[in-house]
């Protein structure tokens, strides 16, 4: 089947640094959602109103949650560009750069934090059932219980294989579908098909976004325009949040809408700040092939390292928490860091598979590496 490419908006040097730039800062955007906290969800509940409960809800909300819809639809900006000749070829790669490394990650996640929890040095869940660990290993049913953030890799690897039938869908045809997509994603009805619903919904719009040359537009989008509504939109979000005797209260029939305007908003901003990073972009292109294996590698470090935090800082509304918050993003990015490197030096077949194709070393770079050590 070849799928040919009808006005894609070509991908220039500054849109790829751009590109580039999204996924670093996105997924140090969503470790913040995962940070440890050492409380359960009543505690957490209990403090929202502090400082450090407030700290932790704009890091999670304005920097963390709003990352990944950017995220999926970047993937649809550039799956747009594809000319997809094979479905069945297509769907094999991605099943190697997506499905395998979700996988394959999440059975690290069992064997090492689980296996830890098993052992009793840190709270964490462990299998239940056969069904528990076939479900935690390929997300089926169910949002994954140890490395929160597989489902996302799923739903995209789903979305890669709806994409050759999507890319097909005329304007008037993607429109609609793209406006189920968010009738789906506000219903808050859910079947086996999307664990998260707004993943399609950003991925369409991703294609969508291709289709009508929008990509280098950012470039016309001044800054303070692309932020104005973001800003606006999430302190609404902050403040319906958090709850406060005789505060705001909006009705939950809206609470929905208000999270797809702010991720609506999080993606032009998030964007349009990019392309201004992407002037200087020799930092984010190191450091783009590692970023996909921080996204998959961060839960597994959260979860060993509990028992060294508590010994640190201690938990959310101890003194020194807030350091240790807000420099969760630079931790996981050295672990990710750090285990790449070691695993592209000896073990550069299983570097190369768990980045999923975007950790690889030539003769040459092992060599140089090999001398440094």
């Amino acid at each position: 089947m070849q799928q040919p490419v009808r006005n894609a908006e070509p991908v220039s040097a500054r849109l790829s640094d751009t590109i580039s730039v999204v996924r670093v800062v996105c997924v140090l955007g969503i470790v913040y959602v995962h940070a440890w906290t050492g409380l359960s969800g009543e505690q957490l509940a209990a403090l929202a109103q502090s400082g450090q409960g407030l700290l932790r809800l704009v890091l999670m909300e304005v920097f963390g949650r709003s990352a990944v819809p950017l995220l999926g639809l970047i993937s649809g900006y550039l799956v747009a560009g594809a000319a997809i000749r094979s479905w069945r070829g297509f769907l094999a790669r991605k099943a190697r750069t997506i499905l395998l490394p979700m996988a394959l990650w999440n059975a690290l996640a069992i064997l090492l934090v689980s296996g830890t929890a098993w052992l009793g040095f840190v709270k964490a869940p462990v299998p239940e059932s056969l069904w528990w660990l076939i479900d935690e290993l390929f997300s089926i049913l169910t949002p994954n219980h140890i490395n929160v953030q597989a489902p996302f890799l799923r739903d995209l690897f789903v979305c890669m294989a709806l994409a050759p039938l999507l890319l097909r869908l005329r304007g008037p045809w993607l429109t609609g579908v793209i406006l189920l997509a968010a009738a789906w994603s506000l219903s808050g009805w859910t079947i086996p098909l999307m664990l998260r619903p707004p993943i399609l919904l950003f991925f369409l719009l991703g294609i969508g976004a291709r289709r009508h040359h929008l990509g280098a537009r950012i470039a016309e989008v001044p800054l303070a325009a692309a932020l104005a509504p973001f800003v606006a939109v999430a302190a609404i979000k902050l403040i319906v949040s958090v709850p406060v005797p005789g505060g705001v209260v909006i009705s939950p029939v809206f609470l929905p809408l208000l999270d797809l305007g702010l991720r609506l908003a999080a993606a032009l901003a998030f964007a349009r700040i990019a392309w201004g990073l992407a002037a200087r972009p020799a930092m984010f292109r190191r450091l783009e092939p590692y970023a996909f294996f921080l996204f998959c590698s961060h839960m597994i470090l959260i979860w060993l390292a509990t028992p060294l935090f508590e010994a640190l800082t201690g938990p959310l509304g101890s003194p020194a928490y807030p350091f240790l918050l807000i420099v969760h993003p630079l931790i996981a990015l050295g672990f990710a860091l750090g285990l790449g490197q070691v695993l592209v030096l000896f073990a550069p077949r299983a570097a190369e598979i768990l980045s999923g194709g975007r950790l690889k070393a030539d003769a040459a770079d092992m060599a140089e590496m090999r001398a440094a050590s």
